[in-house]
């Protein structure tokens, strides 16, 4: 079951359940949509893998099964992720 992190691993813009904008990797490492687009360009830093929208669970779901409250530290290191983006950006993430 997703954890449904409350907070981009990014720039740690507040992603509740509903967020709309919420973007996750294979690992559920979780980025705002304009993080996951623009600066880390569709290559998850943590994982290598790329991001989809993550998926709204029901709210009577949210009653039985609640989000995750425990926030991630915002700490992308970008100079690793540029090696990242140098090997596998132009490769899908199937093949990276």
């Amino acid at each position: 079951m997703l954890e449904l992190r409350p907070s981009c691993e990014a720039c740690g813009k507040a992603l509740p359940p509903d967020a709309p904008d919420a973007m996750i990797c294979s690992f559920e490492c979780t980025f705002c949509e304009a993080c996951a687009t623009t600066m880390l360009r569709n290559v998850c830093p943590n994982c290598g893998g790329g991001f989809e929208h993550r998926p709204v669970r029901p709210r009577a779901m949210l009653m039985k099964y609640p989000a995750s409250t425990e926030r991630r530290d915002a700490s992308v290191d970008f100079a690793s992720h540029a090696r990242y983006l140098q090997d596998y950006a132009a490769k899908p993430p199937s093949q990276r």
